[in-house]
């Protein structure tokens, strides 16, 4: 299964499918979906897989922990030294 067709079968379900979840860990952008819209929380395991990915993990600390980020997300969103970064430090402030 891809990424996408685990994302949209769990939320046409409207819960997690814990089993399928592997797929969905191999792809930034549909972690943080996946999160956002499914889990409607955090999504431990898929944060590893968001944190690589500066835009998605500064919308996860946006919209899905709407606050700071772990430590370890963090740590990488700074140092990737981007746009978001950027914004990420406005919005934590």
């Amino acid at each position: 299964m891809t990424p996408y067709e685990v994302y949209d079968k769990a939320l046409s379900l409207g819960k997690r499918i814990p089993k399928l979840e592997p797929f969905i860990l191999k792809d930034a952008y549909w972690s943080y979906w996946y999160a956002k819209d499914v889990i409607k929380g955090r999504f431990i395991s898929g944060e590893a897989v968001i944190s690589k990915n500066a835009r998605y993990s500064y919308w996860y600390a946006l919209y899905v922990i709407k606050g700071r980020l772990p430590d370890f997300m963090h740590n990488a969103l700074l140092l990737s030294n981007n746009e978001f970064a950027k914004e990420y430090v406005e919005f934590i402030r």
